[in-house]
């Protein structure tokens, strides 16, 4: 068997138990090999479509704390995508984080700037991303995450759909709550300047993996704000400036 395998076995027998694993940074040294591990680990675990991919390590912050130049991904599966409730049974560390979603009405493949991908957004929506880790204590680096689907959990989209006409990204605000409580707050600016910037790299870098942004698909975009914790049985919402709100009502285990 080899580390790649080995690193698969382990994250998945962590998502099948439900019991978080060691990471698996001794057994992969390079975010390369990492993607690799992500790519068989999706196929093992996911049989539904792909609705489009995420951004992750878009605040600087972040970055400096793991080490790393770069954003990440990871990849969306229909089975992901919740509306209304969250299902807190499946998940083993939740988080939750507010961000800009994008909907996709064109390919983006071949040379890209920032005018194509402006272009080729059909809507913007709000969206709340419940990112969970395999690995324990979220005791991560980059190839962990990476090989871990950048940490990917489920997601939920607004009602809210504007063009981006009607609607200047970089210029939002947003506020995220659990119940009553503020608990989260950024700027579009958060996310690597502007999202449209997440949009960009991941563009490119999806192009350059052969396996280029597709229209239809949704990305979103890279957290507004800090990520934070949650608990079975309470509501977490995010308003975004000029696009509207999101929530999510996580599941009593009980």
């Amino acid at each position: 068997m080899t580390a790649i395998d080995e690193a698969v076995d382990r994250l998945a027998d962590a998502a099948l138990t439900g019991k978080p694993c060691q990471p698996v940074r001794d057994l992969i040294t390079d975010v390369a090999t990492a993607y690799e591990v992500q790519r068989r680990l999706n196929s093992r675990r996911h049989t539904t479509p792909v609705t489009g991919r995420k951004i992750g390590l878009t605040s600087p912050a972040v970055q400096q704390q793991l080490g790393v130049d770069q954003p990440d991904f990871g990849v969306l599966f229909a089975d992901m995508e919740v509306t209304g409730t969250a299902p807190t049974g499946q998940l083993l560390q939740p988080k939750v984080e507010a961000e800009i979603a994008f909907k996709l009405a064109a390919d983006l493949s071949g040379d890209l700037d920032l005018a194509t991908v402006r272009a080729a957004v059909e809507y913007a929506v709000p969206a709340l991303e419940i990112v969970d880790s395999r690995i324990a204590d979220w005791d991560i680096t980059i190839t962990d995450t990476v090989a871990d689907n950048a940490s990917s959990g489920l997601y939920a989209l607004g009602s809210e759909r504007l063009p981006l006409s009607a609607f200047e990204p970089v210029d939002a605000t947003m506020r995220m709550y659990a119940g009553d409580e503020l608990v989260s707050q950024g700027t579009g600016s958060a996310c690597l300047g502007d999202p449209l910037n997440a949009l960009l790299w991941l563009a490119r870098t999806a192009r350059d993996f052969g396996d280029p942004l597709r229209a239809g698909q949704v990305i979103l975009s890279g957290a507004l704000g800090p990520m934070v914790p949650v608990s079975p049985g309470v509501t977490v919402r995010a308003e975004i400036s000029g696009l509207g709100m999101v929530a999510v009502t996580f599941e009593d285990k009980a």
